[in-house]
């Protein structure tokens, strides 16, 4: 993995759980197995009440032309919400492949 960012989100029973998003290093390949790594290296890190609901795999963060990931951006596309200003985003298209991970379909 490359870089990861994470989100919380709504959830029905918890509240709120936690999504990340990861960038792989060029020759990964996404799998479960690989997923359930990323989730598995969370838990022992940070411990069991932060294990990620789900690991989405994207091929960049929303990031500004700094560098500084926009994680506000990154959750409102995931909920299919309006973003808000992202005229600070050096990539707007990397919200496509958020969007598109999401089990919500706006």
């Amino acid at each position: 993995m490359l870089e990861a960012a994470a989100i919380g989100v709504p959830h029905d029973v918890k509240g709120e759980t936690i999504v990340v998003f990861c960038v792989l290093r060029p020759g990964e390949t996404d799998s479960p197995e690989l997923r359930g790594a990323i989730a598995s290296r969370v838990v022992a890190d940070l411990g069991k009440a932060l294990r990620p609901e789900t690991v989405e795999i994207v091929p960049a963060l929303p990031k500004t032309r700094s560098g500084k990931v926009m994680r506000r951006v990154a959750r409102a596309a995931y909920l299919g919400i309006d973003p808000g200003d992202v005229s600070a985003l050096e990539n707007p298209l990397v919200l496509d492949a958020i969007r598109s991970a999401s089990p919500i379909q706006a």
